[in-house]
């Protein structure tokens, strides 16, 4: 009876899982269609992810994320097995892999190639971080509760050996705990949060700090 009883919990443990994955799918779909909407995602560009314990759905390759559907979105586990058939993860799941692995509570991960991040992430290349302080719009970061925050986005160089990059990525995530967010240099930038609400509330509020602090360095502003 004890073998039937634990067969039982982890069949509805499975259950509730998957109805969990399929709702966090839909919102996934939604967010990305929105980042089309605002330019954040042209061409095929961007992918985004979604993960239920140690199940992942991350956006197929080449996909228009204008009209991302559930069947656009591939799952993998969190070693990145299980996508089969043509159609093939973004070359960059093994970025939200790494991701998930050192946060464990991030359970949505966004990426886009937006015009402000791949302009001050070009910007700050050398420097390896952007520092972003005094505004009262940080406070929709996670944890964030002042305006006198200084979030520093840390950047990575850009890199078509996706391999290396989850490597770096993984290194970053372990030295900084505290992260919203990492830019690749002249590519974009990913974030996370433990729904996809949180992490669209994230990329929403970054986009518009990257474009102010852009404008402020080039408008000569204090």
């Amino acid at each position: 009876m004890l073998e039937q009883g634990s067969r039982l919990v982890d069949f509805l443990s499975m259950d509730s899982e998957t109805d969990s994955l399929e709702l966090a799918s839909k919102a996934l779909c939604a967010t990305a269609r929105l980042c089309h909407e605002r330019g954040w995602v042209p061409a095929t560009s961007g992918n985004f992810s979604v993960r239920e314990g140690g199940r992942v759905l991350v956006t197929a390759s080449g996909l228009d994320k204008g009209a991302l559907t559930a069947d656009g979105l591939l799952e993998v586990d969190l070693e990145g097995r299980g996508a089969a058939g043509a159609a093939k993860p973004s070359a960059e799941v093994g970025l939200h892999l790494a991701i998930y692995r050192k946060r464990p509570e991030a359970r949505a991960i966004l990426h886009v190639h937006s015009v402000w991040s791949t302009l001050i992430s070009g910007r700050f290349a050398a420097t390896g971080y952007v520092t972003l302080e005094g505004y009262e719009i940080e406070k929709a970061l996670s944890g964030v509760t002042t305006h006198k925050h200084e979030e520093r986005v840390q950047i990575l160089p850009n890199s078509q050996d996706y391999g290396v990059l989850a490597g770096q990525m993984t290194e970053l995530l372990v030295r900084s705990p505290r992260l919203h967010a990492v830019l690749l240099s002249r590519h974009g930038v990913y974030t996370w949060g433990s729904s996809v609400a949180e992490a669209q509330r994230h990329l929403e509020a970054l986009e518009f700090l990257f474009e102010v602090e852009w404008r402020r360095l080039t408008g000569g502003q204090p």
